[in-house]
């Protein structure tokens, strides 16, 4: 009985806090790239998290246009659902595995946001009947700022746009060589 509890544990503890840490690193990203603010879809994303960012930017200031207090939230409510998910499974968390587990989830579940939006962006652009809708227009923004710098690289030539394909390498380089890494001297100190 006990074994079913903890699973019923983990499950919500993953599901509600993890799709919370989706939202609030969806508002810091969508702040980043200086995406639509007016977007339907982002001001959802912006009244499901202002309640406790509001209250955590009276004490964490932005810095050079970053908010803080968003990125801050994310890590803190990582570090919970590690710290959680480790005393449900009978583990006695220390510190440091939980900082370094927490920057590493964060900082890949940022990168999976990412390909997954370029992705999306890249199927929807075979069909042309949502071009007006509130999702294609917040994608096409969200990604634009991060195409940008692979278009500079290598511009669209003959209709082929190659940008998502480098910064799908890129992204998976990134999580293989700095984001695994860390993940596993978190799990080595948790």
């Amino acid at each position: 009985m006990g074994s079913y509890l903890s699973d019923a544990g983990l499950f919500l503890i993953d599901t509600v806090l993890g799709i919370y840490i989706i939202l609030v690193l969806l508002r810091f990203l969508l702040q980043i790239t200086r995406t639509d603010f007016y977007n339907p879809i982002s001001q959802f994303i912006v009244r499901a998290t202002n309640l406790p960012l509001v209250r955590l930017r009276r004490f964490i200031p932005g810095l050079w246009g970053i908010d803080l207090s968003a990125l801050l939230l994310a890590f803190g409510m990582e570090a919970i659902r590690i710290s959680l998910t480790a005393i449900l499974l009978g583990h006695s968390p220390r510190f440091a595995g939980i900082i370094l587990l927490s920057i590493g989830e964060i900082t890949k579940l940022a990168i999976y946001i990412v390909i997954f939006s370029i992705f999306v962006r890249a199927l929807l652009s075979w069909f042309s009947s949502g071009l007006h809708h509130p999702m294609t227009k917040l994608l096409n923004s969200f990604t634009d700022s991060i195409l940008r710098p692979a278009h500079r690289i290598i511009p669209a030539t003959g209709g082929i746009d190659l940008s998502p394909l480098i910064v799908f390498i890129v992204t998976m380089l990134v999580l293989k060589l700095l984001v695994q890494p860390l993940l596993d001297l978190g799990r080595m100190f948790l």
